[in-house]
């Protein structure tokens, strides 16, 4: 079997996401992309000069106090988009939130789905390849399917799109779930667009049918580093798409050290969608710590490149704040997956670990509960990202800003398209990192509601699928 770019092997399946995290693991991917939020048409009105735009806070929708017979802004929003469309477009999503069901991995894909339903485009999610799933009932990975089809069809369920799926695992005939193999065969022939996001599917023959096939890059760099060093599949894997969306939202600017080999007009930058509705702001000026979740450390993934190695795990990065809690009054939880020695070694410097193992299985409950009785969050980055300034943020972070939580993370040049000293921190020394701890309490309410404003304004899931559309001239 053929591994994606960003699969380095079964004991790396779920490193893709920080929130991917299991005792077992299986195998991932990644790429990138070049153009700003703002280098193509809007399709909202623009607010006064010097204002924020916004599709309204999460109350909205029902708002009793909204005068009757006008509109919501979001439903105008909508309709202008609808009428742009020559017809509502067909949007098949590739994922791994079966054989990986973890609530950051899940979210990811949730909130793209999200990001096209509430546009009005007809949307599904397809998981078609064979690689077997993960079961954490049964901790291990297996053929058995029961869990994956289980753990999709509920989600889906809950976000409104029942029976807007599949699951294939296509190394055996008949293993096909949520719609028949002909069904399923059709609907890649018949879509508008395809989007492998994480590009954690190898594309067979019926994926290739598609009339366009994006690349969603969710961790970038490594494709581009393993690209640059000739990587064979990494070069099929991105030929048999026509367009790369990257995370890396400064793929392309002078500061940004990431190659992208020749494939400048490939790349397209991106920012993770989120779902506002589904992730409400939740304030508690009693919230008591700084958060974060994620893997502590892991064995794959890192990539030599003009003889110096760049690093995936992120412990390495940790090392270098692990005296923070020390230094500053403010307490500090993480829910990390890390062994015995680990563990220890970061409570023996003041941080209190939790396993993040069991409310990562549950991704409409524990996961974003933890997330809204959080303080805020403070976090590290990959080496990779921080040293070639890739300008990646990531989708737990923006779940941390939806909720209300202001953010202090490892800076990796994101600051070039996200405003920060307001909710959102960029660090790159202890001393960085302490002062803004400090001024987050200081002022906590104001933080916080930055945090949001800086959800609405840049990663509210309809205008990043509408970005996306407008990007592919789809729309």
């Amino acid at each position: 079997m053929i591994l994606s770019p960003d699969k380095v092997g079964a004991t790396a399946l779920y490193r893709s996401n920080a929130n991917l995290l299991s005792p077992r693991r299986a195998g991932l991917n990644r790429v990138g992309v070049t153009r700003s939020w703002g280098s193509r048409p809007r399709l909202y009105a623009a607010a006064p000069q010097g204002g924020a735009r916004h599709f309204g806070s999460p109350k909205c929708p029902n708002s009793s106090r909204r005068p009757k017979g006008l509109r919501h802004p979001f439903e105008t929003y909508v309709n202008e988009f609808m009428k742009r469309c020559a017809k509502k477009p067909k949007i098949v999503i590739l994922g791994m939130m079966g054989r990986c069901p973890f609530a950051g991995q899940t979210w990811l894909y949730l909130n793209w789905l999200r990001a096209f339903s509430r546009l009005g485009c007809e949307v599904f999610y397809v998981e078609d390849d064979m690689v077997w799933p993960y079961d954490p009932a049964q901790n291990t990975i297996t053929e058995d399917c029961r869990y994956a089809v289980r753990h999709i069809d509920y989600c889906l369920e809950r976000i409104g799109l029942p029976n807007q799926w599949a699951y294939r695992l296509a190394d055996r005939k008949g293993a096909c779930w949520g719609m028949s193999e002909t069904q399923l065969n059709a609907l890649y022939a018949s879509c508008d667009v395809l989007l492998n996001v994480v590009g954690a599917t190898d594309l067979r023959d019926e994926q290739l049918r598609a009339p366009y096939r994006v690349y969603v890059e969710c961790d970038p760099v490594t494709a581009e580093l393993r690209l640059a060093n000739n990587d064979a599949h990494t070069k099929m894997a991105f030929d048999n798409h026509h367009v790369i969306f990257t995370y890396g939202e400064n793929y392309g600017r002078s500061e940004c050290g990431v190659p992208l080999n020749g494939l400048e007009s490939k790349y397209r930058t991106i920012r993770q969608p989120i779902d506002l509705e589904l992730w409400p702001m939740a304030f508690d000026p009693h919230a008591r710590f700084f958060t974060t979740l994620g893997n502590f450390r892991q064995s794959d993934g890192d990539v030599e490149y003009q003889g110096k190695v760049y690093r995936w795990s992120k412990h390495y990065e940790w090392e270098k704040f692990l005296t923070l809690p020390r230094y500053t009054t403010q307490p500090f939880e993480v829910a990390l997956n890390a062994d015995t020695a680990d563990r220890a070694r970061l409570e023996a410097h003041g941080w209190k670990v939790i396993s993040p193992f069991e409310m990562s299985l549950d991704a409409f409950g524990a996961y974003p509960d933890y997330i809204r009785r959080s303080r805020a969050e403070w976090t590290v980055a990959k080496d990779q990202n921080v040293r070639l300034r890739s300008g990646w943020f990531s989708e737990r972070d923006a779940c941390y800003l939806a909720s209300g939580k202001p953010v202090v993370a490892q800076d990796t040049g994101f600051g070039s398209r996200l405003p920060t000293g307001e909710g959102l921190f960029a660090f790159q020394t202890m001393d960085e990192a302490m002062d803004s701890i400090s001024r987050i309490n200081q002022d906590y309410p104001r933080h916080c509601r930055a945090a949001r404003r800086i959800a609405e304004e840049f990663f509210s899931a309809p205008k990043i699928g509408a970005q996306l559309l407008n990007e592919i001239d789809l729309v």
